[in-house]
């Protein structure tokens, strides 16, 4: 009995030793524990302040959106360029601090914002051209680079806004383009006269010139018309950028439209010496993704027609120009000119079997003045406003242009525009006609 007290006596002494140290290993480790949440604390509220420091002294405005649109985050360039203060802005759905506004100065239309289609889109989105309202009302030319935030599941869960304010560099476009504007129209009349006097010159009813006198007038009169194209491009360039550009869009049936401009446009091909081509409907649509899309059978349905709502005027400059520059960079082969579309889309191409242009220059093709800088451009010559001018002139009927191309192998410049039904091209058709014959769509009535 004793040696069975003496043996509880000692499991019970050292259940109370593990006691002992459990007890003291656990505040041995709760200590621990503290000190590292504080250590941690610590090193979040140092990374918390340099955040803050650096969004800070950051003159764009950054701002943190949440997955319910409300401003998380309001740095101090965000507040000196919109006017509202950190503390007035955070916890506020951003609709109500964020007001931007068109070119026309007229409210924008919420899902036409950058932040909205961000939200709606997850994809990043610049804009280089938006207008925002300060909390006083002033407009700020702004630049916005809106990133979304993504989960595992590509949801959008927030946004990262960054702007700047613009308005100085703005106003220094605007005035560098009302100035080009201005010369390049002053300039056509003495330049068109100039041209004028030469074509008398050459005209042998008019007047008598040796061979030698005639070389040198012929090569005036030829640098002059180019002088004459270049002060139109600037001016028509400056005209697209601010919204100035003459347009006048009505119901066109595609097909047709481009039948006849086959026609005149085959003797550019022709006087190179090279086969030109005009396709309908038979290949892939493609997108600028590099994809392609479902076409018309032909097999199904025999010559369809492809109604869109442009300014002919307008789109003929477009493809004659894109038709032009296929035939001065194609040595030998042929130009094609096709037409195919879907449910949604009427496609254009222009296709060559030119040299092809570098991968590194397609990105930039279409801004204005740049141009392929090789032995080909070089010889041939040009502004590097042509394609500038066709994306602005397609953009107005909210089309796209590109280019894909293979060096060695050709190019093809693809236009997409929206293509009308049937039904609505003939409605939209005979409220065009409605109009034009209505004597009070003509004379404007009397106050």
């Amino acid at each position: 009995m004793q040696n069975y007290f003496i043996i509880g006596g000692g499991v019970v002494a050292l259940s109370l030793s593990g006691v002992l140290l459990w007890q003291l290993s656990k505040r041995r480790f709760a200590r621990k524990d503290s000190a590292n949440k504080t250590k941690l604390a610590s090193s979040l509220r140092s990374e918390k302040v340099k955040s803050d420091i650096i969004l800070g002294a950051i003159q764009d405005g950054v701002i943190l959106i949440d997955e319910q649109q409300v401003i998380q985050h309001f740095n101090q360039g965000a507040a000196n360029i919109t006017g509202w203060s950190r503390q007035e802005a955070e916890n506020l759905d951003w609709h109500s601090v964020l007001k931007f506004t068109n070119a026309k100065g007229e409210p924008m239309a919420p899902e036409e914002t950058p932040l909205a289609k961000a939200f709606a889109s997850g994809q990043q989105i610049h804009d280089n051209s938006v207008t925002l309202q300060t909390k006083s009302g002033t407009s700020i030319a702004s630049n916005f680079s809106v990133s979304p935030l993504l989960d595992a599941d590509k949801k959008t869960t927030g946004l990262v806004a960054i702007f700047r304010d613009v308005s100085q560099e703005r106003g220094e476009e605007d005035r560098r383009a009302e100035f080009i504007s201005t010369a390049s129209h002053e300039m056509r009349t003495p330049v068109a006269a100039i041209e004028g006097y030469l074509s008398l010159a050459l005209n042998s009813k008019v007047s008598t010139i040796d061979n030698r006198a005639r070389d040198y007038l012929e090569k005036a009169h030829a640098s002059t018309k180019h002088l004459g194209q270049l002060f139109q491009d600037l001016l028509t360039s400056a005209k697209a950028e601010d919204g100035r550009l003459t347009n006048h869009p009505k119901v066109t049936e595609m097909g047709t439209f481009l039948e006849q401009l086959a026609q005149d446009l085959r003797f550019s091909a022709e006087k190179k010496g090279l086969f030109m081509e005009f396709l309908f409907g038979n290949s892939e649509i493609k997108d600028a993704s590099g994809g392609g899309g479902t076409a018309m059978d032909m097999n199904k349905i025999v010559r369809p027609l492809y109604y869109v709502q442009v300014d002919p005027d307008r789109v003929r400059e477009v493809i004659t120009n894109i038709f032009d520059n296929a035939c001065k960079y194609t040595e030998q082969g042929k130009v094609s000119l096709g037409l195919t579309g879907n449910e949604g889309v009427v496609q254009v191409y222009v296709r060559d079997t030119g040299p092809g242009i570098p991968g590194e220059d397609i990105p930039h093709l279409f801004q204005k003045f740049y141009r392929v800088d090789n032995s080909a451009t070089r010889t041939v010559g040009g502004t590097g406003l042509g394609l500038f001018i066709c994306r602005k002139i397609i953009e107005l009927y909210q089309g796209r242009i590109w280019v894909e191309s293979e060096i060695g192998k050709g190019s093809t410049f693809y236009i997409n525009l929206p293509r009308l039904s049937s039904q609505k091209a003939e409605q939209m058709m005979a409220t065009e006609a409605s109009t034009t014959l209505s004597p009070t769509a003509q004379t404007p009535t009397a106050p």
